[in-house]
């Protein structure tokens, strides 16, 4: 029988049941977690799909790569505060950028906007450069799973199945 992977002394509580994973056998993270550990029972699995910069009239905020992260992140949040979440109830967050240069050159703006939208929650996090997204004007799209509440959604429709097509 396995065991499950040690929790490292940099292990800190954030979300009811969830456990930050840093082992001192790895370098130590900055602005992300190597893991997140949430105990059985704590909540029901949110899977966030991708969200862009758009405003919530379906405008893209505008070509400002800060600005869209920062309308990418609002929407991610807003759909785990639908589900009855918060931003530590995030476990892990995939950002997609067209290019990397320019998330490096933005980091500043971008830890400022994340700090504001976050604040010192670190989930696990991958960042993926790709040649393009869906939509032309976007520059930046950011993915989530979270662990919420069961039964705990805040809007009446955050259950709703009917997808438009």
């Amino acid at each position: 029988m396995s065991r499950p992977p040690a929790v490292g002394a940099a292990a800190t509580r954030h979300h009811a049941g969830a456990r930050y994973v840093n082992p001192p056998g790895l370098a130590a993270p900055h602005g992300f977690t190597h893991g997140v550990r949430f105990e059985p029972g704590t909540g029901a699995l949110l899977f966030v799909a991708g969200q862009i910069g758009w405003t919530p009239d379906g405008r893209m905020v505008g070509p400002d790569f800060v600005a869209q992260f920062d309308q990418a992140l609002a929407n991610v949040l807003e759909v785990v505060g639908a589900a009855g979440g918060d931003a530590t109830s995030i476990g892990q967050m995939t950002i997609f950028v067209v290019d990397r240069a320019e998330y490096v050159a933005a980091r500043r703006g971008l830890g400022a906007v994340y700090r504001a939208r976050m604040g010192r929650h670190y989930p696990a996090m991958s960042l993926v450069e790709v040649k393009g997204l869906l939509e032309p004007e976007a520059r930046v799209e950011i993915e989530a799973i979270a662990v919420v509440p069961p039964g705990a959604a805040r809007s009446p429709d955050a259950d709703a199945f009917d997808l438009p097509l």
